[in-house]
């Protein structure tokens, strides 16, 4: 349901776009999509919350030896690889996809709720951090900061990837983020 809301509000724009269009468009009730969610933000911001629920499960999982960077880069870039899902609803050209991911993306109820399932992630990706590190989220300050490094590189480069300036996608420019932070940010 979330990528068909994506897709319809890309098309058409958040206002045009009802939860019975994006029931239709998956073959389920309105009353099911509410079932599932209380809006269509929500629905929207899911596969953002997904994606980065599951970095956190492969930081959480990964090989014990492996650098903490490396991991995160790894379980990144595998949220990256196309599923059937997003193979089955192809976007339209990209230039219209990204205009109206740009457009879907200025939504004021839209960001709300982006800021809401961002800080989930954040706690989320601190929580496993602190399990591979043998921090505590709750008192140690290395966790926090690790995750929420990460979503701000993942907020900096969506929002690059928007502005379309580079041309490039964000499979390019959130690992390019990413090998920043693990450098410690040297001057370019």
């Amino acid at each position: 349901m979330s990528w068909a809301a994506i897709r319809l509000t890309v098309e058409r724009g958040l206002d045009q776009v009802k939860v019975e269009d994006i029931a239709e468009a998956v073959g389920v009730s309105p009353r099911t999509f509410n079932n599932y969610f209380s809006s269509k933000a929500e629905a929207i911001v899911f596969r953002h919350l997904e994606r980065s629920r599951r970095i956190a499960a492969e930081v959480r999982s990964g090989p014990a030896g492996e650098p903490m960077w490396e991991a995160i880069g790894r379980a990144v870039l595998r949220q990256f690889e196309p599923g059937p899902e997003v193979l089955r609803m192809p976007p339209q050209e990209p230039g219209e996809w990204v205009a109206g991911l740009r457009v879907m993306m200025a939504e004021p109820a839209l960001r709300a709720e982006m800021l809401r399932a961002g800080k989930l992630a954040e706690e989320e990706l601190a929580a496993a951090v602190a399990d591979r590190t043998g921090t505590d989220p709750d008192t140690d300050l290395y966790p926090r900061v690790v995750a929420a490094s990460v979503m701000a590189a993942g907020d900096a480069a969506l929002d690059l990837f928007l502005r379309g300036s580079t041309g490039e996608p964000m499979e390019v420019l959130l690992p390019r983020a990413l090998e920043m932070l693990a450098a410690g940010l040297p001057t370019p």
